[in-house]
């Protein structure tokens, strides 16, 4: 697999990463054998960059990366683990806040190292703003973790260009975590080039858009737990399976899948831009590194953004309360 730089001068990792949030429950029940094999899989392709969160399944998710890594013999220092931190769930999994104020920093650091087992992470990164923390705090809190060796890199996740300014100016930001693909584009105007202008790399989640951009996917099952999304529901999401409809005949005529041509899309948008691959199963991993051998012409570009154009998707990518928390939003 190719390989980048994760931000200007940054460390090397994979062109794409893979993200392990789906393995731990968010969309449903995964099968922890399955997503074992997945992650090791992962790395046996040639992906380096592992993306993990401490409230992905109340540490479930880290748990499940230490022992894929301790299961395999895959040496510490030929993986870039990234970790977000901040999310707050309640017992029954119920998301109840978020905390990044400099204590939490720590002390979630310190419950990270252990269930991964390992002396540092590579990039951590608080996965949303909290609003009651000045940005300089957190990130404050992180840099003094890096200079005890505890972190190598500092990551933001669904910031606004604002706050991303504020925070490079406490300590340099190697990468932005934020959703990007076919369907969410609204990085595009302001944030996209505020961190270009800084030497901010981008790990993209959402690729395709929760599954709409992928026809296994798109359709809901009964009890579908992304019926909670606005562009799963009623006419959005037959709008948006249109705009489906319309990228898999583009991808037919290319002998690709659509989910190929949406990942293949983030790719061309920059090698600032890592995709981040979130699955949970094998054969859709398969998949979805096929597409990082598609070479897409400026022609078939044109086409692919006629098919899907920027603005068309029916329905916000969350609900308006959790719209209304994300900085990037604002």
């Amino acid at each position: 697999m190719e390989t980048t730089t994760l931000g200007r001068g940054g460390p090397v990792v994979s062109r794409a990463g893979l993200g392990l949030m789906g393995m731990s429950g968010i969309y449903g029940r995964a099968d922890d054998a399955e997503s074992l094999a997945t992650i090791r899989a992962a790395v046996d392709a040639g992906i380096t960059l592992l993306d993990t969160g401490d409230f992905y399944g109340m540490g479930h998710n880290e748990l499940l990366l230490r022992d894929a890594l301790r299961g395999s013999g895959i040496p510490r220092d030929s993986v870039f683990i990234q970790v977000k931190f901040g999310g707050q769930r309640d017992p029954s999994g119920a998301f109840v806040g978020s905390d990044a104020s400099p204590a939490m920093v720590k002390s979630s650091l310190a419950y990270t190292l252990t269930r991964l087992d390992t002396d540092y992470v590579d990039l951590y990164q608080p996965a949303r703003l909290d609003p009651r923390v000045p940005i300089e705090e957190t990130v404050g809190a992180v840099a003094e973790m890096i200079k005890a060796g505890y972190v190598r890199y500092l990551g933001l996740s669904e910031m606004g260009a604002d706050t991303i300014r504020r925070a490079h100016a406490v300590h340099p930001v190697t990468a932005l975590q934020i959703e990007y693909s076919l369907m969410s584009r609204g990085i595009e105007a302001q944030i996209l080039p505020a961190v270009r202008e800084l030497g901010i790399g981008i790990t993209a989640y959402g690729i395709l858009s929760r599954g709409l951009l992928s026809s296994g996917t798109a359709r809901l099952a009964p009890g579908d737990p992304r019926a909670r999304f606005p562009r799963f529901r009623g006419e959005n999401h037959a709008r948006n399976l249109e705009l489906l409809a319309a990228l898999e005949a583009i991808a037919e005529d290319k002998g690709a899948t659509a989910a190929q041509l949406a990942i293949a899309w983030v790719a061309s948008r920059g090698d600032d831009i890592i995709p981040l691959i979130g699955t949970k199963r094998r054969d859709r991993l398969s998949e979805a590194l096929r597409a990082l051998d598609l070479t897409l012409s400026a022609d078939d570009l044109a086409v692919i953004e006629a098919a899907v154009p920027a603005g068309a998707v029916a329905g916000d990518r969350y609900d308006a309360a959790q719209v209304a928390m994300l900085d990037s939003e604002r």
